[in-house]
């Protein structure tokens, strides 16, 4: 028998705040998160703008000894599971370890760190290289970290899909409660690439864009758009089995209904360009939650040329003409694109937006673009009421996920 799993905790660390009410509302007023990268000197650099996060302490979450021996990218994950885990009320006695387990995962990981020990092995020689590089920079620390901290023994999978990551770590999170191979999975993504290799990687693909101003800079769907702002940090959510939560008196915040994964298999970077397997991914979430119509849709929307028309496309062929009566907004336009965390802050934004009968608008939409024309609720958000909402993730490599949350009903 299928079980319906509910999320009972949710974390986040985002450009536009520490946690997630503070993320939420800034959300809801478009309040973006973008500045000048002051994290190293991008003099020779076409992209000059990010989404940071400066004001994080890791002191604040953890003992120096535990922090020092991670990247960013999994101090981040760290702390937003921290959040996550107490709303949920992960730490009380009753849970058995060995039904609990975690899901997280990176499109980059320790790219910091990483970045940091080629230097110091082309200065001083490999002798100088950090004893720990490897936990630090290899892509499933996140999860392991966590498991650790939380006594998770249940199934531990670090999820590497791109910009996808955060949106599929909770799909498969979602499947392990749903067919009954765990009890409480904690589940999400987290991100920490804005390194001097990263960001002129990307400035190379000629994905991010060349904006200097930061209003101009993350406008998706808008005509002028030209590329994507990054963004850094992570989203956490705990899902649990739904008679299991009710059992403990947890507090529901919300249930997955139905998560849908294709893949594009047509080009590394670019995506399908009539938007099949993000169209197929949302058509076979909807099948498995068993809707015919959403009310909301928080679109993968990264403000690259190609990304917001092809997916423009894909959700028409997903849901024919109700279409064009449906909100879909991207909230990257205020967090900026936090690829492996993108979908996870994201799903977060669903939570939100059902719980309190909001839909988050596109922040920075000014120009119409006739390829571009739906609703992408632009700059105002507004108030609706909200049953099923679908979340976009798609991800380089053609990976296409796309989770249905609903509204919890006993």
């Amino acid at each position: 028998m299928k079980k319906r799993v509910v999320v009972t905790g949710m974390g986040a660390i985002s450009p536009i705040g520490l946690d997630v009410q503070t993320m939420w509302q800034a959300m809801k007023a478009g309040e973006h998160g973008f500045c000048e990268i002051d994290a190293f000197d991008t003099g020779a650099y076409k992209a000059k703008i990010a989404g940071q996060i400066k004001d994080f302490d890791p002191a604040a979450y953890m003992q120096k000894r535990e922090y020092s021996r991670m990247d960013r990218y999994c101090q981040f994950a760290i702390a937003a599971a921290m959040e996550a885990a107490e709303q949920a009320g992960l730490e009380q006695s009753g849970i058995d370890p060995e039904r609990l387990g975690v899901c997280v995962g990176t499109g980059v990981g320790g790219i910091g760190t990483t970045e940091r020990e080629v230097t110091k092995l082309n200065e001083k020689g490999p002798n100088r290289i950090n004893m720990l590089l490897v936990p630090m920079m290899i892509s499933n620390m996140a999860a392991g970290n966590i498991a650790i901290k939380y006594g998770a023994k249940a199934e531990c999978i670090a999820v590497v899909t791109a910009c996808a990551t955060g949106t599929q770590s909770i799909g498969e999170a979602y499947r392990q409660i749903k067919f009954g191979l765990a009890d409480m999975m904690i589940c999400g993504g987290s991100e920490a690439a804005i390194t001097p290799v990263s960001v002129a990687g990307f400035i190379q693909i000629t994905a991010l864009s060349l904006q200097t101003d930061p209003d101009r800079a993350s406008i998706p769907f808008d005509k002028r758009r030209d590329g994507f702002v990054m963004g850094e940090g992570a989203g956490i959510l705990v899902l649990e089995e739904l008679e299991h939560a009710k059992k403990r008196g947890a507090n529901i915040l919300g249930e997955i209904v139905g998560y849908g994964s294709t893949c594009d298999a047509y080009h590394m970077t670019a995506p399908d360009p009539q938007g099949d397997g993000g169209a197929r991914a949302m058509k076979l979430a909807m099948r498995d939650a068993g809707v015919d119509r959403v009310e909301y849709i928080n679109a993968h929307g990264t403000s690259t040329p190609y990304n917001d028309k092809t997916e423009t496309l894909a959700i028409k062929a997903a849901l024919g003409k109700q279409a064009y009566n449906t909100p879909v907004s991207s909230t990257k336009s205020v967090t900026g694109h936090m690829l492996g965390a993108a979908g996870a802050v994201e799903a977060i934004a669903c939570i939100k937006a059902i719980e309190e009968g909001f839909v988050p608008p596109t922040a920075g939409y000014r120009e119409a673009d006739a390829e571009c024309d739906l609703d992408y609720v632009p700059n105002t958000g507004r108030k609706a009421e909200i049953k099923t909402a679908l979340s976009n993730s798609l991800g380089f490599g053609g990976h296409n996920a796309t989770l249905a949350f609903g509204k919890y009903e006993v």
